[in-house]
């Protein structure tokens, strides 16, 4: 996000969307994400409204919700507006202009913003929007298509407190997790950071296959053993148990120190040794090699110094 003030978007001039039964809301993209949320706001027994160009993709929806032809007649029709489009042109395009949904939206309405987008896109959404007295909230979603399939997707949610409780039960209808993150933005925010730790994971893991793979080892049993043993170390969350990620200040508890010393202790050493390994297979291993050269930093221990380690392996 910008580090320009962020946008809130006026509050709204009629009366405050409620959400119940009579509720209807508009799904504007139906791919794997918004096919899920339109399907779960139909179990919920709310009326909805579905748009996307593609035919084939609402002719489902046509015997149990209204297929608008335009993202304007969704918005006049829908009371709550989940856009679930790819990427940040069709966010803009579905929202402005006057085959947009803000262009039919009625003053108190909300869009939910779902697709990963930058921030500075929902920020714009959120201007155009707050000249029609329309509020808008970002919503980015974790949990992949199984989850919006299933109703469980969780929610990082940006905005005012005030109007993501008002449309709160539309967000319960697809999710198992409701966190508001901060202001407008900082659901959209949220899910970057958490994509960098899906990605940068797949990553370790790739790099893990080609050592492992090099060492004769096959890859469907390292597979078996990470995804158990992950449920009992905690996978890429173990850590990220402090409230920031400066480095430990010195009036931190010594058994605190001590326990981080310990784990990075054993992380160089199991790093190093991973290096070598790879080294005798003549293998490069240039992710293992930048975890060891921040090891310090991820146990709180950079520009601190760090005693011996400790017993036991944390892996």
């Amino acid at each position: 996000m910008t580090t320009a003030e962020p946008v809130r978007p006026a509050e709204p001039v009629g009366p405050a969307t409620t959400v119940g039964p009579a509720t209807t809301v508009g799904v504007i993209g139906l791919g794997d994400i918004g096919r899920g949320v339109a399907d779960a706001v139909l179990r919920a027994g709310l009326n909805l409204v579905v748009c996307d160009l593609r035919p084939e993709a609402t002719a489902p929806f046509a015997a149990s919700a209204h297929v608008a032809g335009t993202p304007a007649l969704l918005g006049a029709r829908a009371d709550v507006v989940v856009v679930a489009v790819v990427d940040d042109s069709q966010v803009l395009g579905v929202l402005d202009g006057d085959d947009g949904a803000l262009a039919g939206a009625a003053p108190g309405s909300v869009v939910v913003v779902l697709s990963t987008v930058a921030p500075a896109t929902v920020e714009a959404a959120a201007r155009s929007a707050s000249r029609r007295d329309v509020d808008v909230i970002d919503c980015g979603v974790s949990g992949g298509p199984q989850a919006s399939a299933d109703g469980t997707l969780v929610a990082m949610v940006g905005g005012d407190g005030a109007v993501i409780e008002r449309v709160r039960p539309v967000l319960d209808t697809f999710t198992s997790l409701v966190v508001h993150m901060g202001p407008l933005g900082a659901g959209l925010e949220a899910k970057l950071a958490r994509n960098l730790v899906q990605y940068g994971s797949w990553l370790a893991a790739y790099e893990a296959q080609v050592l492992a793979e090099a060492a004769g080892i096959e890859l469907a049993k390292l597979a078996e053993v990470i995804r158990e043993s992950d449920k009992l170390i905690g996978g890429a969350s173990r850590l990220m148990f402090r409230d920031t990620v400066a480095p430990m200040p010195p009036d931190t508890h010594p058994g605190i120190v001590d326990a981080m010393a310990a784990g990075a202790a054993l992380a160089h050493k199991d790093l190093q040794a991973a290096i070598e390994l790879g080294l005798g297979l003549g293998l490069e291993l240039p992710l293992a090699r930048m975890a060891d050269a921040r090891c310090d930093a991820v146990f709180g221990l950079e520009g601190r110094h760090r005693p011996g380690g400790g017993e036991g392996d944390p892996t």
